[in-house]
């Protein structure tokens, strides 16, 4: 699966952050750096964040 944006392939955690913050029945998804620049944060707050849910056990990161 690519990122619908820049065409990059896609990590399991790219697939899951796009879920949890944009909508969990997406089939189409963005890269870190895509996503972080359609909602205007840094990649490292991406990073955060998925580090945040995985940590709070979101079964989209398991």
């Amino acid at each position: 699966m690519d990122c619908i944006k820049c065409g990059k392939p896609l990590e399991y955690d790219e697939v899951a952050i796009y879920k949890r913050l944009i909508s969990r029945a997406a089939t189409e998804f963005e890269c870190k750096a895509c996503l972080a620049a359609t909602l205007g944060v840094t990649v490292e707050d991406i990073d955060r964040k998925i580090d945040f849910f995985r940590r709070h056990g979101c079964t989209l990161f398991n």
